[in-house]
């Protein structure tokens, strides 16, 4: 497969996964005028938005500069490639749960490891890539 190839099917997830979370911000409906107040209490949902846009866009920068400095790939750097591309279109769950529940006691340590997790899996993803290369 050529470089080419993965680098475009990569950004196309990149594409996807930073698309998919603005799909999350959902506000709950609300009575007649009371949409102001709804869109105000949806802080954490739009705070865990822009982290995370702005973290895959870091990632896309990131992952961009590790393969100019690839010269060829063979099957194995395609598949742990696509395990940290697993990896990365899962934040948008991550951060739709984060954004709705880090507010809610008894799930706000859960919702924060879950993120964590996700982010931890993509650094692992992102070192695979980088030592088997």
């Amino acid at each position: 497969m050529s470089k080419g190839r993965v680098e475009a099917f990569s950004d196309g997830v990149f594409a996807v996964a930073a698309t998919l979370l603005i799909f999350n911000i959902q506000i709950d409906k609300t009575t007649p005028g009371g949409l102001l107040a709804a869109l105000l209490a949806a802080w954490p949902k739009y705070a865990a938005y822009v982290a995370s846009f702005l973290t895959i866009g870091v990632m896309f920068m990131n992952h961009h500069g590790l393969f100019e400095r690839i010269a060829r790939l063979n099957r194995a750097l395609v598949f742990i490639n696509l395990l940290l591309l697993m990896a990365i279109v899962f934040l948008p769950f991550s951060t739709a749960e984060l954004g709705a529940n880090i507010l809610v006691p008894r799930d706000a340590n859960t919702v924060a490891l879950l993120y964590a997790l996700n982010a931890f899996v993509i650094a692992v993803g992102f070192s695979a890539v980088w030592t088997y290369a």
